[in-house]
């Protein structure tokens, strides 16, 4: 897909790219090979922190967790959560987020006033374009904060859902948005699973089966296009799919 478009600028969640379960730092760097620019990723990668800890650690890491996770006098919560990029001659401000409804697993931050305390630390920086990966389960949550930071960001889209949505704005101000870019993946799996080792699940309720990743060889790929003006603005927007047997 990236051959397709020829992006000059790349962002790819990889929450859940080793089987499902975070990624270690092969597949990392594999995902940053083929031309990608910033990571982002959250609560899955922990899953493998032993292995990737070293990479997440590195000054030059492109990988970026959601920069408004609260710390606690136990645990300075390290890594980046935003990063200001320069490529082909622009400067692009990178802002990784997470949601609070519906996520209890991690405290964090209002996300609200956190977004208004980054974008005043980088007022006066000279800065082309800001872009926020937003983590979240609720769509109406993602909604609300395109509509409190539009005209002040060039474009946010939703991660975590793993379903593309049919719903990407250009908002009155200029900001695009999209609830969730949607996911890559096994085209008939469940969030990647197969439905058989999930059904007794959502069936009965209890999580005691072992989820299976599917394995059918028909995959889909989703994405999201955007085109960026010199006035902060989003002057066009196109959700991508493609689907293929292997």
């Amino acid at each position: 897909m990236l051959a397709d478009y020829s992006p000059d600028f790349t962002i790819v969640n990889i929450d859940n790219i080793t089987g499902g379960r975070g990624t270690i730092e092969k597949h990392a760097r594999e995902i940053i090979d083929a031309g990608v620019d910033i990571v982002t990723w959250w609560d899955h990668i922990i899953d493998n922190l032993t292995n990737i800890s070293d990479y997440l650690d590195a000054p030059d890491s492109p990988l970026l967790r959601p920069d408004n996770i609260v710390s606690s006098p136990e645990f300075i919560f390290p890594w980046l959560g935003h990063k200001l990029v320069e490529k082909n001659g622009k400067r692009l401000l990178v802002i990784h987020l997470l949601g609070h409804a519906f996520i209890d697993k991690f405290r964090c931050h209002n996300v609200f006033l956190h977004a208004d305390m980054l974008l005043e630390q980088y007022r006066d920086q000279n800065i082309d374009h800001i872009i926020i990966d937003f983590h979240k389960e609720a769509t109406a949550e993602i909604q609300g904060l395109a509509h409190y930071l539009d005209g002040r960001i060039s474009a946010i889209f939703g991660t975590h859902t793993h379903v593309q949505t049919n719903d990407a704005l250009i908002l009155p101000q200029g900001t695009w948005i999209i609830t969730d870019a949607g996911m890559s993946g096994p085209l008939y799996g469940v969030i990647g699973a197969d439905f058989d080792s999930v059904k007794k699940m959502f069936v009965t309720g209890i999580m005691k089966w072992k989820i299976e990743q599917s394995l059918d060889h028909n995959y889909r790929v989703n994405g999201v296009l955007f085109e960026l003006d010199d006035e902060w603005k989003c002057s066009h927007v196109e959700a991508l799919t493609r689907i293929w047997k292997l």
